[in-house]
């Protein structure tokens, strides 16, 4: 090679070499940034309601927080089969289906994550169920403060793990349903949070506002599809 070549070789390289370095270190902490994000997640797991919370914010408004948020008095649901329970959301169609077996138990529309807060894909097993959790995250115009968020079920798989803060849960804070309102967890109307919450397992036992899902006690399946 030339020497008045091997300059602007030696340099080519390196600019070559720096962009690759740049494109690898951008993508891994993009990536690390999306590992680290989580959704929902409460701040505490005694699943309690506080009665002192009286209001919520969601995109930049206050909302009073319903009595339908506060009401204690549980309400046992049977299932209509014996066959295996199982949970179907629709990311296309927002819609949530709870199955036993082949037969249908409920269908409703629900909300699911915004398009840069994704509801995430795959099958999953409900892990906790909370009487009810405060969450707050977001920012900006989508920052959110939510005491008292009813009938909470989180779910997780091997990929995507609970300390995530993916779950189903009652939504107060707007009726919206049938398009993506949330931060990636599954809005319900309240009304059918609380017939889900008794449906589903891990069963709660009587007295009881928290309950993990156990080999005895295992959390019901949560298919989550386009």
């Amino acid at each position: 090679m030339k020497k008045d070549l091997i300059i602007p070789f030696v340099l080519a390289v390196l600019l070559v070499l720096s962009f690759t370095l740049f494109s690898h270190y951008s993508k891994n902490k993009s990536l690390n940034r999306e590992e680290g994000q989580s959704c929902c997640l409460p701040e505490n797991f005694t699943g309690l309601i506080d009665s002192t919370e009286k209001a919520a914010i969601f995109e930049g408004k206050t909302i009073d927080i319903p009595q339908l948020a506060f009401e204690t008095e549980r309400s046992n649901v049977l299932g209509v089969s014996q066959g295996e329970k199982w949970v179907e959301v629709d990311l296309s169609e927002q819609k949530l289906k709870a199955w036993e077996g082949n037969s249908l138990f409920l269908e409703t529309l629900v909300s699911t994550g915004l398009p840069w807060y994704p509801t995430p894909q795959g099958e999953f097993h409900i892990w906790i169920k909370l009487r009810a959790a405060k969450m707050e995250g977001g920012s900006g115009k989508y920052y959110y403060y939510l005491p008292n968020v009813p009938y909470v079920m989180y779910f997780q798989n091997d990929k995507i793990p609970g300390w995530r803060g993916y779950g189903l849960h009652g939504t107060y804070w707007h009726d919206d349903f049938g398009t993506q309102r949330s931060h990636g967890c599954v809005n319900l109307p309240t009304s059918i949070a609380e017939q889900l919450y008794y449906w589903t397992t891990p069963n709660l036992p009587e007295g009881k506002s928290v309950i993990r899902a156990t080999s005895d006690n295992p959390g019901t399946r949560i298919v989550i599809h386009q």
